[in-house]
């Protein structure tokens, strides 16, 4: 169990920010999971589409991890950073962290997993990605 009063930590960056609500709970009140990838979709999509410049599809999920359930009214925020990039993809690390009392600056890391998405053209054929300096 991962706890850190700043998760700002390296040259990760905070993508999304949002409050887990009734609707996205089974009926004893966790978040399903599937919400917390999709959560985590979006945050590394919007990343690698900074990265990529253009539009990006989501090709893998690997080693999610679910460290500890998220309750209703927890506030979840998705921060990432490159884990590696390729000639058309980029594997986004990203980390999910919930603030359970709103009121502290108290964070504990719940999930993380490399998310791997591809630069794509209006065709929707992969294209390389602008090179990195």
């Amino acid at each position: 169990m991962s706890n850190s009063k700043n998760p700002y930590i390296d040259n990760k960056q905070t993508l999304l920010r949002t409050l887990a609500m009734p609707a996205d709970s089974n009926p004893s009140g966790d978040i399903f999971g599937g919400w917390i990838m999709s959560q985590m979709d979006i945050a590394g999509a919007s990343y690698a589409r900074q990265i990529s410049q253009s539009r990006v599809v989501t090709i893998a999920v690997e080693a999610m991890t679910f460290l500890l359930p998220v309750f209703i009214g927890d506030e979840v925020s998705c921060y990432c950073e490159t884990e590696k990039i390729g000639r058309t993809s980029v594997a986004v690390k990203i980390e999910t962290w919930v603030r359970r009392d709103r009121l502290t600056d108290e964070s504990i890391k719940v999930t993380e997993a490399v998310y791997t998405y591809v630069a794509i053209d209006k065709d929707r054929n992969p294209i390389p990605l602008p090179i990195q300096d």
